[in-house]
């Protein structure tokens, strides 16, 4: 059963890309508000924290950053990094659909402090993003909804090209370059540094 992991901050076509790939016999793994939404819908879905066996720390800091989910995702297809997956207890995972907290959108709100754009700047989804997009040869990366129905359509239809994996991970790392670009702008930026107390 292939399992893909769900964990987005926009949720635009979660539930309906969610049922698409249940439907094709998918397993679901989610974190954090995407698996509580996921399972109010009546979803089946299995909490990153239950799969790591590592409850979410720091508030939510951190929830993916685990060696079973980035082995997951960056095992190759090859018998041998499969069997060290099995014998950790853990598995493939072969599609990721992940989106980023809205840095831009929050340094842009007139009442945002240093802090809130700190927090803003996402660092789990920034690695899951670039663990798929690295391995797009076995993984298929989903960083932007407008891409969810064309998946479950070639899903449905006999399966996701090598080239469209290529093509998703170049938007994946695309995606990355304009986060870690709106970061290195903000915070060189000479006006934006912590106030003292």
């Amino acid at each position: 059963m292939p399992t893909a992991i769900l964990s987005v901050y926009d949720k635009t076509g979660l539930i309906d890309f969610a049922k698409g790939l249940i439907d094709l016999g998918w397993s679901l793994l989610g974190s954090g508000g995407t698996s509580r939404l996921l399972r109010e819908n009546g979803f089946s879905v299995t909490d990153v924290a239950d799969y790591t066996n590592s409850p979410e720390i720091l508030g939510g800091r951190v929830k993916t950053l685990h060696p079973a989910i980035h082995g997951g995702l960056l095992a190759r297809s090859t018998d041998a990094d499969h069997h060290q997956l099995l014998e950790l207890g853990w598995d493939y995972i072969d599609l990721v659909a992940v989106n980023l907290y809205p840095f831009e959108e929050t340094i842009a709100k007139p009442d945002m402090t240093y802090a809130d754009a700190i927090e803003n700047i996402d660092i789990g989804g920034v690695t899951l993003i670039r663990a798929a997009a690295k391995n797009h040869e076995r993984v298929t990366l989903l960083c932007d909804p407008v891409d969810y129905p064309s998946i479950l359509e070639k899903l449905r239809s006999g399966g996701i090209s090598s080239e469209t994996r290529k093509e998703l991970s170049v938007k994946g790392f695309a995606s990355t370059m304009r986060y870690d670009t709106a970061i290195y702008n903000y915070l060189s930026s000479s006006g934006n540094h912590p106030r003292r107390p």
